[in-house]
């Protein structure tokens, strides 16, 4: 089998033939009309100009054939020796697979019913040099379609149909929240400081200021000054970064959705979701009800049905997903006393301890957070590890203790519980939602409890704009990222990222 080098250096003698023929190996504008198009307004014997990458060739004497692939579609391009000039004929010997190229002709329909061109002229618009992978089928290696990616684009549609569905979906959430009177804003993302999350920030300096600041872990803080100011609703779709781990849901580098209403509260963020994810799925989707785990829905661009799969499921056994609302809502305490009993709250922590392992929760003693109790992280544990991956069906898991939640306003009628939702759908939670604090003095005690000891990370500024008034708000915050993860059946963040943080090959 010949080496990358040998194929290398058959490519540059086949782009020096061709020029000594006349075809210059790299083109200039060519005017033509989407593939998609060409079979859509598909008219026998009708003049047609097209453009594409060629991820076939079959070469049959005075016959040959082509496959073209331009995104949007693939068309079958038909080279006739009595169609085409005597150079147009010979140069066309010199094609390689992955060459771009312009073809005119005209429409044509084969005897076994394929939608072809009959090429009268071709033009010759990009050599390419590399040889593509192997039967164009694409590449073997899923760590080398995350490094290159332009290599997976253009050998597999699932993958290019898929970052076309993400756009499209990031194109609807704008609309939907413009359409109900939203203003799309954009906060700094290099800050003098990291605020609105628990997140180990990445670091960097100011040049012309001399000081150092950080890259965002949240736009919250900054989205709240905007309520502040007198901006009602308000929201932002951009860039968070935050240097923790990588995994299959987790990038550095991530897109975040965060939405804030004023006059608002949990309840308003309920009816967004309620409202947001049933348009998407109208709109981009085609279906409200999602297959997980087997075989998806079809795909408008596909005949063929999507593969859908979870972590933990086998294929052919998926669920469907009903995003059809009302959404369920039940409290988190009311889930636990489900799973572990209605006395669960009133047991010892050693009892609770042996009822968690003999549930199946992989825990032990060793429960540690800045102002958590040991049987309150036990607690969790076992939402964590034995409920929350088991709500399949769109769920608001409500009434959250207030230690986990610093920055949400306290229920009126339990000040431990905090009146904000977890939004849980196969799993998995997809975004939290909040009655937002507005009192300052509450929200400094918070933040002095989260901070501990380091109490330069309480955002100062922040706190004197709440002060100065913010009105009752709701909010919520949903990663981009995988709520397409969810809603195209991926279950790695890194097959929704156009180019993924990588280890250094």
């Amino acid at each position: 089998m010949a080496d990358t080098n040998e194929y290398r250096e058959q490519r540059l003698a086949s782009m020096r033939a061709l020029k000594e023929m006349g075809y210059e190996p790299y083109g200039c504008k060519y005017d033509h009309i989407d593939l998609k198009v060409a079979r859509e307004t598909f008219e026998e014997g009708k003049p047609v100009r097209v453009a594409g990458r060629l991820l076939m060739i079959r070469r049959m004497g005075k016959m040959n054939f082509c496959t073209m692939n331009d995104g949007t579609d693939r068309f079958q391009l038909i080279f006739k020796r009595d169609e085409l000039s005597e150079t147009a004929f010979a140069a066309f010997k010199q094609l390689n697979l992955g060459d771009i190229i312009g073809a005119e002709g005209v429409f044509f329909t084969t005897q076994k019913g394929e939608k072809s061109v009959v090429v009268k002229e071709w033009t010759m618009l990009a050599k390419a040099l590399e040889q593509p992978p192997e039967k164009f089928h694409g590449l073997a290696d899923q760590e080398e379609c995350y490094r290159r990616r332009y290599v997976d684009l253009m050998t597999n549609d699932e993958s290019r149909q898929r970052f076309f569905t993400r756009s499209r979906l990031i194109m609807e959430i704008r609309k939907y929240l413009w359409d109900r009177g939203f203003v799309e804003v954009e906060t700094p993302i290099l800050q003098d400081q990291a605020g609105g999350a628990a997140a180990k920030p990445f670091f960097s300096h100011f040049n012309a200021l001399d000081k150092d600041c950080v890259m965002r872990i949240a736009p919250e803080l900054y989205l709240k000054r905007l309520l502040v100011g007198g901006m009602n609703k308000v929201f932002e779709l951009g860039k968070d970064f935050r240097n923790e781990g990588i995994d299959r849901t987790h990038n550095p580098e991530f897109t975040v959705c965060e939405i804030y209403e004023a006059y608002g509260d949990r309840t308003s963020m309920e009816a967004i979701m309620e409202g947001l994810l049933p348009h998407l799925c109208d709109k981009v989707i085609g279906t409200r009800k999602v297959e997980y785990g087997g075989t998806g829905n079809v795909s408008p661009e596909r005949s063929e049905p999507r593969k859908r799969s979870l972590e933990g499921w086998e294929p052919g056994t998926g669920i469907v997903i009903d995003f059809n609302p009302p959404y369920r809502r039940v409290a988190y305490k009311d889930l636990v006393k489900e799973l572990m009993g209605d006395d669960w709250f009133e047991l010892d922590f050693p009892t609770q301890l042996e009822k968690a392992k003999a549930k199946g929760a992989e825990t032990n003693t060793n429960l540690e957070l800045d102002g958590v109790t040991t049987e309150l992280m036990l607690t969790h544990e076992v939402y964590d590890k034995l409920i929350e991956r088991n709500l399949m069906q769109p769920t608001f898991v409500t009434r959250i203790p207030h230690e986990f939640v610093p920055l949400a306003k306290a229920c009126k009628d339990d000040p431990s519980l905090v009146d904000v939702f977890e939004f849980v759908v196969a799993g998995r939670e997809l975004c939290p939602g909040y009655t937002e604090q507005n009192d300052p003095l509450e929200q400094r005690k918070a933040l002095e409890n989260q901070a501990g000891e380091d109490t330069e990370k309480i955002d100062e500024d922040f706190i004197s704009a709440l002060e100065c008034g913010m009105p009752p708000t709701g909010g919520l915050g949903f990663g981009v990222d995988r709520l397409v993860m969810f809603l195209t059946g991926t279950d790695s963040i890194r097959d929704v990222v156009l180019f993924p943080q990588m280890k250094t090959a």
